[in-house]
């Protein structure tokens, strides 16, 4: 498939918006190209498509893209070969490759498509309350995506307007200019967007860019600015970190951190205080994000982070029947290994008081459900496997139960639902998945504090989070940018996307030489940054569109 790049989706949308002859019906009664800006439900739609692009960016194009917000990182590496994954990272961070070059394409598809609603407002037959709506959403949609791609790439060509002729001039603005403009665009959508408690549940909410400006502001250099942010939001009477069980099956064994990423917990209608913008999946819904039948079109990271437990073998026996919807995970096939950094090491202090690490939440012991095998009924642990059984590799490790839906896949999944048989199509984590979650907002706001030398602010915000999941308490002394992105690791895990806080940071290889010894021997600093997509620095001849220093043009 032909790739669209800036140039070609200008030229496109150019086309279609100027394209003009006498014989044009004008359609009064239903949505066109000629009139699908000229009014609300034209409007709308195109905000729609925006919320319908956010998930498929980050959760559920295909099996690979949104992953490379994980992969190459210090949270987990491939455990196949693939280039597609980040295996190589030579070949994943060459300017040709398919990997920057998708995200630069998808996140200005974002920005062309809030340009069109902020250009076409004005004239659009709205009221009051619909042209505020519209444009605010628009507004936070276009500092979303430049926000992702100022990280990924540094400074990029600012496009804030319409184009309505095909352009070959684009130059890269700088990082501050960019990062200023996402400001400008978060404070308008602060004050124009609805309170949290007033919008349906997935919809855009003043605290949901209240929450990213703390963020921006943070790569800005504006720690002072971050926190008032994140206070608004930490302080709004509408939000609170979850304390207590709640929600679809808090009369089970767990604790509150496993509710939180149960099936339908995740909303506000579940009790869920804490959530403050969460991605909205509707199975077997058309446009829904997922079907009941199938991983394909859904949310893979079940089949990405779960083991392989398959091919899990002592003297050459499988251990485990397989897949099972229990808490061996569904039916993964360990790409995603966890680093032993991430399901070890950061836990040393805290092993057996974290929530976090607790048997329900960061899953380590697997009951052996082969008759065929002599272990048949013994309990095996990652933390003392048995004799010729590799830890950590694709088919046993440590992973994150929020990965997977235990005892609670979809029924067409089932191939024997009496047992938690799984059928061959499984693989999707069927819930609603935070895009901003209250707990970061505390961790946002003590960087920030960091940031201005306070420490025991900082210390008091990480340790809101640490009391919450009954952690020992971190004393000020010991909070540096590190143990932050170690705290972030244990309460955000695989819900975080991992490579956007790294290299907001410019922490990424320092993290991934660190921590994840998979690709030590690869990860350069010129990966701080992705590459500019060769394609589009060779499209683009009336003006220079530089590449990022380290990268061949």
């Amino acid at each position: 498939m032909k790739k669209i790049t800036l140039y070609t989706l200008i030229v496109l949308l150019a086309f279609s918006s100027c394209q003009k002859d006498f014989l044009d019906e004008k359609p009064l009664d239903f949505l066109s190209s000629t009139n699908a800006y000229q009014n609300y439900d034209g409007l709308n739609a195109t905000i729609n498509n925006l919320y319908w692009f956010t998930r498929r960016v980050f959760f559920n194009r295909d099996e690979s893209r949104p992953f490379d917000f994980l992969y190459g990182t210090d949270i987990i590496y491939d455990g196949e070969q693939s280039t597609n994954r980040h295996s190589n990272m030579i070949a994943a961070y060459d300017p040709t490759s398919g990997i920057p070059a998708t995200h630069w394409d998808n996140l200005y598809t974002m920005v062309v498509e809030s340009n069109l609603v902020i250009s076409r407002a004005p004239e659009a037959d709205l009221t009051e309350e619909e042209y505020t709506d519209v444009v605010a959403q628009a507004h936070f949609f276009r500092a979303f995506a430049y926000r992702t791609l100022v990280y990924l790439f540094g400074g990029v060509p600012l496009v804030l307007e319409e184009v309505s002729t095909p352009r070959t001039d684009f130059v890269r603005a700088s990082k501050a200019e960019v990062l200023n403009q996402i400001i400008e665009d978060l404070n308008y959508a602060a004050k124009h967007l609805p309170a949290i408690n007033q919008v349906k549940d997935g919809k855009l909410s003043n605290l949901a860019a209240q929450h990213l400006l703390a963020e921006v502001y943070l790569a800005a250099g504006r720690p002072q600015d971050a926190v008032d942010a994140a206070t608004i939001v930490i302080d709004d009477p509408a939000t609170g970190l979850m304390q207590s069980r709640f929600g679809s099956r808090s009369g089970e064994p767990g604790d509150v951190y496993w509710d939180l990423f149960r099936k339908n917990n995740q909303n506000r209608a579940s009790g869920n205080t804490e959530g403050i913008w969460v991605i909205q999946f509707e199975t077997d819904v058309i446009g829904g994000g997922s079907v009941s039948s199938g991983k394909d079109g859904s949310f893979a990271l079940e089949r990405h982070h779960v083991p392989f437990l398959r091919d899990t073998k002592v003297n050459g026996i499988n251990l485990f029947v397989w897949p099972v919807s229990g808490l061996t995970g569904g039916r993964g096939i360990g790409w995603g290994i966890s680093t032993k950094y991430f399901s070890d090491e950061i836990w040393e202090s805290d092993f057996d008081n974290d929530m976090r690490n607790s048997e329900y939440n960061f899953i380590r012991e697997f009951l052996v459900t082969n008759p065929a095998s002599p272990l048949y009924g013994d309990t095996i642990s990652t933390q003392n496997p048995p004799a010729g059984l590799v830890v950590p590799s694709r088919p046993f490790y440590a992973y994150q139960s929020k990965a997977t839906t235990p005892f609670n896949h979809p029924d067409g999944l089932y191939a024997d639902k009496d047992n938690y048989l799984l059928n061959n199509s499984a693989g999707a984590t069927y819930t609603d998945q935070y895009m901003f979650r209250l707990a970061e907002t505390y961790l946002l706001r003590a960087e920030a504090y960091l940031g201005l030398g306070n420490t025991s602010k900082a210390a008091e915000d990480i340790n809101e989070i640490r009391s919450r999941a009954h952690a020992n308490p971190v004393a000020a002394a010991n909070v540096d940018i590190d143990y932050i992105l170690d705290e972030r690791m244990r309460e955000l895990g695989v819900e975080e996307k991992r490579r956007l806080t790294l290299m907001r940071l410019g922490l990424l290889y320092d993290r991934v030489k660190a921590h994840n010894p998979y690709y030590a021997d690869e990860i350069q600093p010129a990966y701080n940054l992705w590459p500019i997509p060769a394609e589009e620095i060779e499209r683009n001849i009336d003006a220079e569109l530089e590449q990022n220093p380290g990268y061949n043009q």
